[in-house]
């Protein structure tokens, strides 16, 4: 799909996404990026999916409590037209939009704002989660972060679900549901 770039748009826009496995610290990493623009004096809009309600219904939130207001949105074609006179758009959980963030971010970026999206790259089976691997493709700035395996502490980037008897894809949850592992450990299946 073509996208018509805003020509009068005074400076170029791009997009950052910061990915990895659950526990890595992609929301801290987000809501860091975010309180910096703020600083600067930048306008901000944020946005998280409205079905991520785990930690706060409209706040974004990290596993070490920091948190940064945002808006909840039901698809990503609500954030276009909510972004109004802003420099820099972020957007938290990417991975449970629909396919649509996807041109959603590169018309944010076509008409000169800073996009910084943070999400899963893969679900709990290794598998490419959601939009995640077409966002990858058109970044311009890539930051993946890895945790630290339970099992051996070695980096991890696997979120693996410790329940086996659920195959949906997305099932939210946290510590009693995931935990980060190494590829080694999340094959051995405990």
């Amino acid at each position: 799909m073509f996208i018509e770039p805003n020509l009068k748009a005074d400076r170029r826009g791009w997009i950052e996404v910061i990915c990895g496995s659950m526990f890595s610290g992609k929301t801290e990493e987000l809501i860091r990026r975010l309180k910096r623009v703020k600083i600067a004096n930048l306008e901000t809009a944020i946005f998280k999916p409205s079905i991520d309600v785990r930690f706060d219904e409209s706040n974004i939130v990290s596993h070490d409590t920091n948190s940064i207001k945002s808006i909840p949105v039901r698809s990503a074609n609500d954030i276009l037209s909510m972004v109004k006179n802003v420099d820099v758009v972020g957007i938290d959980e990417a991975q449970f939009f629909d396919e649509n963030i996807v041109n959603v971010c590169e018309q944010l970026a076509l008409n000169g704002l800073r996009v910084i999206v943070a999400g899963l790259d893969m679900d709990f089976q290794g598998k490419p989660f959601g939009p995640m691997p077409d966002l990858l493709a058109i970044a311009d700035y890539i930051t993946k972060l890895h945790a630290i395996c339970v099992k051996c502490g070695n980096i991890a980037h696997v979120s693996y679900r410790k329940q086996t008897d659920n195959d949906q894809q997305i099932m939210l949850g946290e510590k009693e549901l995931y935990e980060p592992r190494c590829r080694v450990c999340a094959a051995l299946k405990d």
